[in-house]
């Protein structure tokens, strides 16, 4: 006896639930069988095995030549997200006399099944050791979430690929516990491909199929969005169809959504169309020879990105099912599976093709390392789990980055048409935002500002932000920071006087950039062209109950109103004789322009830099901001700027 704590036989309890996972179980269980000095197996078969729907599968666990020691109906007939829950809940009430009665040393669990999560819970709460097979893969759908669930309660780990070693010791398992053997069903599928094979795809398909000139197609639902993953079956059906060539296709797994599916498939007359050959269940080993030997496979099984890639068998992945999965070449992924064009276009792209084989999931020798790994577990070692954290500070809270990761900032962003207010955290992320029509006059306003940063100021309490202060403004940064001022008035730029004998600014001036070319300036030249009837041009039309604007006015220039383009061209004339003042002042090496209008204003400021200013500040580069909400974030930067750099 190898190293196991005691001098007695390893009674092991294999657990099964279906065709899938006996696939992955068997070659342990047959090697598990091979050596009874060391082992007692004990067989439990539940879930999908036991229903007829699904073809009655315990019954090639008996062709096997195992033992089945129980068989569980745990499945609760139903075709929504309910029965799944339902179906765990029953299992999780049948299993505790199971496990009583067999006192298993260990159990082995396979994958990321509903019924699977049952078996490791059930175990783990009885002080069951328990083995996960193919743990800290990565798929894309609910099946992830069970995944790393089993990880978290099993107590050893048999992983297929180094990425799933580096995600479970990622997820603080112990590596001592981790053993990378590969993939089990490649032990058969590496010996598979020379048996003899026509007679398999003849006695499923037809006797005048030609081998690689045939489609074998595997999808299921996805539980996370069944809607949608059955209107992508419809499709795929559809695409088979028109590319016409014969497609053995299987019954999808018991998940929620799979009985809409086959509904699909026989309001489609598949199961009677002469190209399509439809089935609830084909042997493994048989399986194994008509996808070896296919022309394609298409669906969303984790077979067609993991098995099949050791023939070298082209695959489509369909949806989000399998996509984050390791894939050999031979896998096209369609991920947007929206249209019947894309599947076919995807169909010709692959059919018939030969890809090199792809040994990702195994070498065919998993199920030696797996026996060697179970007779090296001690019995004697203490029951509970131990994680390996990584290390972590004493005293989290006084880390600077946890300290600045709650400091935020309100930012006040005064439109023409729109008041905005949003809570900005340090890393320049709106973690919320508030938005207000404005009002018309001046005292409105600043009655509305005050309301939401009240508001806003009581929200941030409840996200846990620290709010230092409000912000409204433009800015300059100089050597890296930002300029701020003896009062906190620094880059009133909207205030810089153009024109001596200008339009009313709001700030009690006459001229300011602000009242040519700010939103609210825009939208009072374009209300008064409204009013008297020369705003609107061919092509055009503002509804009754729309207050009239600035983008109003953007689009009559751009349909050939002389009047708005005379308007735009004299605010974009301002906003460049402003810049040409700063230029002067400050000789900055980039200009931002920001919001809605600064694209429309930048060739116009450009042109005004060329003809009014020195030589020397020509050269300046101005561009518009990429930033989304570049008016609120440039905002909270100053008080953010300012409060961190003194406080820190």
């Amino acid at each position: 006896m190898e190293k196991n704590g005691n001098n007695r036989k390893l009674r092991v309890c294999v657990a099964t639930c279906n065709r899938a996972d006996y696939s992955k179980l068997a070659p342990i269980m047959f090697g598990i069988k091979t050596e009874p000095a060391f082992f007692e197996l004990d067989v439990v078969v539940l879930g999908s095995h036991l229903i007829d729907d699904y073809g009655n599968t315990y019954r090639m666990i008996e062709q096997d030549d195992f033992d089945i020691n129980t068989r569980l109906h745990t499945i609760v007939r139903g075709e929504d997200e309910a029965a799944m829950v339902e179906s765990v809940g029953l299992a999780l009430v049948k299993l505790p006399d199971v496990l009583n009665r067999l006192k298993p040393d260990i159990m082995i669990v396979h994958g990321d099944r509903f019924d699977a999560l049952a078996l490791a819970t059930s175990a783990a709460l009885m002080n069951i050791r328990i083995l996960h097979i193919e743990g800290g893969e990565v798929s894309g759908t609910i099946d992830d979430s069970i995944r790393h669930a089993i990880t978290k309660l099993a107590h050893y780990h048999v992983c297929c690929t180094r990425s799933a070693e580096q995600h479970l010791i990622s997820m603080c398992e112990d590596h001592d516990r981790i053993l990378l053997a590969g993939c089990p069903s490649y032990d058969k599928l590496l010996s598979a491909k020379n048996k003899d094979y026509m007679s398999i795809i003849r006695m499923w398909l037809g006797d005048d199929v030609k081998c690689k000139d045939y489609i074998v197609a595997l999808q299921h639902p996805v539980t996370t969005d069944i809607k949608h993953s059955i209107k992508m079956f419809e499709l795929t059906l559809d695409a088979l169809i028109s590319f016409n060539k014969r497609t053995l296709v299987l019954f999808p797994n018991i998940d929620a959504g799979s009985k809409e599916m086959v509904r699909v498939m026989r309001k489609k007359g598949i199961e009677h169309h002469p190209n399509f050959r439809a089935v609830k269940h084909v042997p493994f080993d048989q399986f194994i020879q008509l996808v070896a030997h296919a022309g394609c496979m298409i669906g969303n099984s984790s077979c067609g990105v993991r098995e099949v890639g050791a023939f070298g068998t082209p695959v489509i992945n369909l949806g989000t099912r399998q996509i984050g999965r390791e894939t050999g070449e031979n896998v096209l992924h369609v991920r947007d599976a929206d249209t019947q064009d894309k599947i076919l276009q995807a169909l010709h792209l692959q059919f018939g093709k030969q890809y090199p084989c792809s040994k990702i999931y195994g070498d065919g020798n998993a199920v030696p390392r797996i026996l060697k790994f179970l007779k090296s577990i001690d019995l004697q070692e203490p029951l509970q789990k131990k994680f390996c954290f990584p290390p972590v500070k004493e005293n989290i809270s006084q880390d600077i980055d946890h300290i600045l990761e709650t400091l935020s900032a309100l930012a006040v962003d005064l439109g023409g048409t729109n008041l905005r207010v949003a809570i900005v955290s340090m890393k320049g992320e709106i973690v919320k935002k508030y938005t207000q029509f404005n009002p018309k006059t001046y005292e409105e306003r600043i009655s509305l500002i005050l309301q939401m940063c009240v508001e806003a100021a009581a929200e941030a309490v409840k996200l846990n932000c620290r709010i230092l202060g409000v912000g409204i403004g433009g800015g300059i940064i100089h050597q890296h920071e930002l300029i701020h001022g003896s009062s906190f008035c620094a880059a009133e730029l909207g205030h810089l006087v153009v024109s001596l004998d200008g339009p009313d600014c709001s700030c009690g001036s006459h001229g300011c950039i602000e009242a040519y070319a700010s939103g609210m300036a825009l939208q009072r030249e374009a209300k008064k062209l409204h009013d008297e009837d020369l705003l609107l041009v061919e092509g055009m039309s503002v509804p009754k109950d729309e207050a009239v604007g600035a983008l109003h006015l953007i689009q009559a220039a751009k349909l050939g109103n002389v009047k708005a383009q005379s308007i735009l061209r004299t605010a974009g004339t301002a906003l460049g004789l402003g810049v040409v003042n700063i230029l002067h002042t400050m000789n900055p090496s980039l200009v931002i322009l920001s919001g809605v209008l600064a694209s429309h204003y930048i060739h116009i400021v450009k042109d005004v830099i060329r003809q009014q200013a020195l030589s020397s500040v020509q050269d300046v580069d101005v561009v518009v901001s990429d930033l989304v909400d570049p008016a609120l974030l440039g905002a909270a930067s100053m008080v953010l700027d300012y409060t961190t750099r003194r406080i820190h």
